[in-house]
């Protein structure tokens, strides 16, 4: 009875911020459309193509892996086949893309792999948050894996890819030779602070309205999804070196939301994140790097204390100057540390 009472006091607390951040934001949109009129706001540019960007011959080449639970997964190789695999796992709200600079530091290296996660870009999008669950998305991981024709990798992520890689060092040990985590704590790192310190809990709002339905949805395609140039642009929460980050790069993140499902696909993550269970910590055994920018607007630097308590090889580096988007931010400084990591 205990069990059932602390289950529905979460699951109300939950709803009640829900409800709240959804009012105002609610209020938001409806002044929004006031102000730039609703033929703005509702405007979306047709994107039936890749941007130049994307196809850009340095980056790889493009291509598809059909897993065995029938979800396509579409992603970017470079460097030779008979490399040892790194494989890069993008946050929210990106794609393969945002490793643009990686792959074209360690192709000569290794065969680097960029995937657009489930739910993104031209990766399957399936319908309900119950497809986005930490286990589902952790055993895509393993699966690409394998339909790679590799038996282990240089797994590396950030933010939601993140938290995928730290799952994936967790519950498939053997699949991951080393592990480097850009600017995501361990997941119940990650948890225990953002429910033991307020100010990351405010931070944290978009977490509860996302687990509304179509709100989220109709907030970020709003006025051609502007968010996105809030996100990696703006003052806030932007990339700090502009030169890093440019128009053209934001219309690859455009084109990476504008296919069919994309939206809801990324939003599901956060839906399912509090309304399945996660996956059970185990003790992570593979030597682990953490990349943290100092000047993260989104997750707070305290939470990269402690994480001695669930990884055994763990080395800690922090940014200076960096935002969120560390390793578009500085990715000469975030490549090198990612290179003497690896040879150390």
């Amino acid at each position: 009875m205990a069990k059932l009472l602390k289950l529905f006091t979460k699951w109300l607390i939950q709803w009640i911020f829900a409800v709240y951040y959804g009012l105002i934001v609610s209020f938001a949109i409806l002044c929004d459309i006031i102000k730039c009129g609703p033929k703005t706001f509702f405007h979306r540019e047709t994107r039936t193509s890749r941007p130049e960007c994307m196809n850009d011959p340095a980056l790889g080449t493009h291509g598809f892996l059909n897993l065995q639970t029938g979800i396509r997964i579409h992603y970017v190789a470079a460097g030779d086949e008979d490399k040892p695999l790194m494989l890069f796992l993008h946050g929210f709200p990106e794609c393969w893309y945002s490793w643009r600079y990686q792959i074209k530091a360690f192709k000569s290296e290794y065969r680097v792999v960029s995937v657009d996660m489930r739910g993104y870009g031209e990766s399957d999008c399936p319908v309900g948050m119950k497809n986005y669950s930490s286990r589902i998305l952790t055993d895509d991981i393993r699966d690409i894996i394998s339909e790679l024709g590799y038996s282990s990798c240089v797994l590396v992520g950030h933010d939601w890819g993140g938290l995928i890689a730290w799952c994936v060092a967790m519950e498939y040990p053997e699949l991951v030779d080393k592990l480097i985590i850009n600017n995501v704590a361990h997941p119940d790192r990650l948890a225990k602070h953002i429910a033991s310190h307020w100010s990351q809990f405010r931070k944290s709002w978009y977490i509860f309205l996302f687990q509304l339905p179509y709100l989220p949805e109709l907030m970020l395609r709003a006025k051609d999804y502007s968010f996105l140039k809030g996100s990696f642009m703006g003052k806030s929460f932007g990339i700090r070196t502009p030169d890093m980050f440019t128009l053209t790069d934001l219309e690859a993140m455009k084109f990476s939301f504008s296919q069919q499902g994309a939206i809801t696909g990324a939003v599901n993550y956060y839906r399912s994140a509090l309304q399945t269970k996660p996956l059970r910590s185990k003790p992570i055994k593979c030597p682990t790097i953490l990349i943290w920018g100092d000047k993260d607007g989104a997750l707070e630097i305290e939470m990269t204390k402690g994480h001695d308590k669930y990884v055994d090889n763990f080395t800690l580096k922090i940014v200076e100057g960096a935002s969120h988007w560390v390793q578009q931010d500085f990715p000469d400084k975030v490549n090198r540390i990612m290179s003497e990591f690896l040879k150390g």
